[in-house]
């Protein structure tokens, strides 16, 4: 009689786990299954690096899975050009900026929704769908009716322009790439595919389109399957499931250890006997497994998750499953796998009548008298005799405590709200602009605000000019408590001003007299520079700083003006954009406009009114009553400069202006112009006030005033 052989399709198609397809299958489930010239599964690392070569594969995504996904089209770089500073005497910069519009290819099946995006490794677009830099984003999921992108129509012409319909693909349009070295950034997505955990047999399912059914047991939190055959997927996802495919007249059945089992006898038909048992060699089996995979606890990165056995074994076994799943599971995953190959090296064979030609490999069965379970590997009947070959099964992975290990994730900060302030102040450095300058101080309502784009009108906003962009994020907020008055001639310990931070990731800190000396911790507070020795943090937002030096930068004519709710704003040379304007802007409103990432309720605003403030030299002091050689009464005073802060010993501050020119009036009527402090000039009789003012090349000073007895007043 003739032999006929018939061998299950085991843990692996063709794997080393796995018995021979042949005619178990048939021609046609092995056409349209296993067969085909198409690369095998992704490795871990494939799923990691952003592509876009042509005909490079597109994973199905189940459940949800970080993904790099192929670009699929892009334009050029769009470089933007903005003018910055110029003016009279002066030759502006030109400031070059550069965007890219692209689309990226994500699932070769329809998913639902984008979470986190990252770019070079640090998060783009958050948890709660806010993009950390400017750009406008679209997501096609990926559905039968889905619409022709807008973009791209308009780029390539509707007529052109595929739907890309079954394909979920992201689109980006004027991504900002300063923050990536003016290049498309690498980016991965953080995709959901279906809303819950998926078994490997629906994954199995939809990649071979049907052929393959059943159930294994095991879900997976997200899974990619790639590649034009089911080969290497089904080998991996069955391996790590513990699971087998039997067939089903046209179909495979995915097959586990759960469920019901047929009881076979061994009746000791032919060949003698009763079945016998065999060992394989110990170190048949691997001594440890480790099992790579994609750890959700990790943002999604690699995971590792590592088992071993005791006693000899031959060499180690890795695993790379392109899937999702959690550290506890993919631990009970390798301990389960581990446990399987050493249990497998047991082998039975039981001799049947012919009565028993229905059990098929693949049947899960249990032997008479004996405890476990077993699966048919191989059955073969000769002699009417039906001969089974049997593989103990090992029971489903269950999780092991583990740990993700450390975790390095990028940090997930809200931009938030811009917040700015514009205001006129002279330079930080001895510079002498030539036309009215403000100072742009800006900050986000979050930690994560970056920058925002600056425009200018002075028109009221009948008009805009880009003006660049704001400098690195202010340390800003708003007066809690205000100071009151003081002098500017002594270190004030009495008061103190307490001020609320935009937000708790901004932080001040204490300085010596030294460094307060060079310039430390200075701040506008409403309209007045102030120093601070000492920064009291009180809670998150709000501190209490000491040990004032007031009216700093001939700013002592808004000593005691502040008021709760003014501004605060500490100055420092890498948080102050300058943003020059016109001469004839004197006297005018100019408006700054700022718009950052997190500016979805609109643009931030700030109105000055431009009196030239910033080109007007310090007010004259010192001022003083004297009698001449003929005891005439004199008026006398001692200039400042814009040009030089530090007086030092026995040397003049510079004159920093054109000429040296002093207007000076009495009991509110003009009286001639000195040229020179140290000469003065004569009061009139029965004058009670005099008022003097230091003329610039451009605008006056503020006024200094001293009433003629002696009395100084403001």
């Amino acid at each position: 009689m003739a032999t006929v052989i018939l061998t299950a399709v085991g843990t692996a198609f063709g794997g080393p786990v796995g018995g021979a397809v042949g005619a178990m299958i048939g021609q046609a489930v092995d056409a349209r299954v296993l067969r085909g010239k198409g690369r095998d599964g992704p490795r871990l690392t494939d799923l990691a690096v952003q592509g876009s070569s042509y005909g490079a594969p597109i994973p199905r995504l189940f459940g949800t899975m970080r993904v790099a996904g192929t670009v699929i089209w892009s334009t050029e770089l769009i470089e933007h050009a903005t003018l910055e500073g110029g003016g009279k005497r002066q030759t502006g910069t030109t400031r070059y900026s550069y965007s890219a519009s692209f689309a990226v290819a994500l699932s070769a099946r329809p998913i639902l929704s984008i979470g986190r995006i990252w770019a070079d490794g640090k998060l783009l677009r958050g948890s709660g769908g806010d993009f950390k830099t400017a750009t406008r984003f679209r997501l096609h999921t990926g559905g039968e009716w889905q619409a022709v992108d807008p973009l791209i129509a308009a780029a390539q012409g509707l007529a052109t322009t595929p739907a890309f319909r079954g394909l979920a693909y992201a689109v980006f349009e004027d991504l900002a790439l300063a923050d990536f070295g003016n290049r498309i950034p690498s980016l991965t997505f953080e995709v959901t595919a279906d809303p819950q955990a998926v078994e490997c047999a629906d994954i199995l399912r939809d990649l071979s389109g049907g052929v393959i059914g059943g159930a294994t047991g095991v879900a997976l939190r997200g899974y990619a399957g790639q590649g034009d055959t089911v080969r290497a997927p089904a080998e991996v996802l069955l391996q790590v499931g513990g699971a087998w495919l039997r067939r089903d007249g046209d179909r495979l059945i995915a097959c586990s250890g759960s469920g019901t089992a047929r009881a076979l006898a061994d009746r000791g038909a032919g060949r003698g006997g009763t079945g016998n048992r065999r060992f394989a060699a110990a170190d048949q089996a691997p001594r440890a497994i480790t099992l790579q995979h994609h750890d959700p606890a990790r943002d999604y990165q690699v995971g590792v998750q590592r088992m071993r056995r005791a006693g000899s074994g031959g060499r180690d076994r890795a695993i790379e499953l392109p899937a999702a799943v959690e550290a506890p599971v993919a631990k009970g995953l390798a301990a389960a796998a581990l446990a399987r190959m050493d249990i497998e090296r047991e082998r039975r064979t039981l001799a049947l009548d012919w009565r028993a030609l229905d059990v098929v490999p693949g049947d899960r069965v249990t032997i008479v008298g004996e405890a476990g379970l077993w699966r048919v590997t191989q059955a073969t009947l000769e002699a009417m005799v039906l001969t089974v070959e049997l593989i103990r099964i090992v029971r489903p992975a269950t999780a092991l405590p583990a740990t993700s290990g450390a975790v390095a994730a990028a940090p997930d900060t809200v931009v938030g709200a811009t917040i700015l302030h514009a205001f006129e102040m002279l330079p930080l450095d001895d510079s002498l602009p030539s036309t009215p300058r403000l100072m742009v101080a800006a900050a986000g309502a979050a930690p994560g605000w970056r920058s925002a784009a600056l425009q200018l009108s002075l028109d009221g906003g009948t008009t805009w000019t880009p003006r660049g962009s704001t400098a690195a994020p202010a340390v800003l907020g708003v007066v809690g408590a205000a100071p009151g008055g003081g002098a500017s001639t002594l270190e004030d310990r009495a008061s103190s001003v307490e001020v609320m931070l935009a937000h708790g990731g901004m932080t001040l800190a204490d300085a010596e007299a030294a460094a307060l000396a060079n310039g430390a911790n200075l701040a506008l507070v409403g309209d007045e520079l102030l120093q601070f020795g000492s920064a009291e943090r009180l809670d998150d937002r709000r501190w209490r700083l000491g040990t004032l030096w007031r009216g700093r930068r001939g700013t002592e004519w808004a000593i005691g003006t502040a008021v709760t709710g003014d501004r605060f704003v500490l100055l420092d040379s890498e948080s102050l954009v300058a943003i020059d304007l016109p001469v004839g802007a004197i006297g005018a409103t100019a408006v700054v406009m700022a718009s950052g990432v997190g500016d979805a309720s609109g643009p931030a605003e700030a109105r000055v009114v431009v009196t030239g403030d910033s080109l007007a030299p310090p007010s004259p002091v010192h001022l003083a009553l004297c009698a001449d050689a003929a005891g005439v009464p004199r008026l006398r005073w001692v200039r400042r400069s814009r040009q030089g802060w530090h007086w030092p010993d026995e040397i003049g501050t510079p004159l920093a202006e054109e000429r040296e020119a002093y207007p000076v009036r009495f009991d509110g009527r003009d009286a001639a112009t000195a040229g020179d402090g140290g000469i003065g000039i004569e009061i009139p009789a029965g004058a009670a006030v005099a008022e003097i003012r230091q003329s610039g090349t451009h605008v006056r000073s503020r006024t200094s005033t001293i009433r003629i007895d002696r009395e100084i007043s403001r």
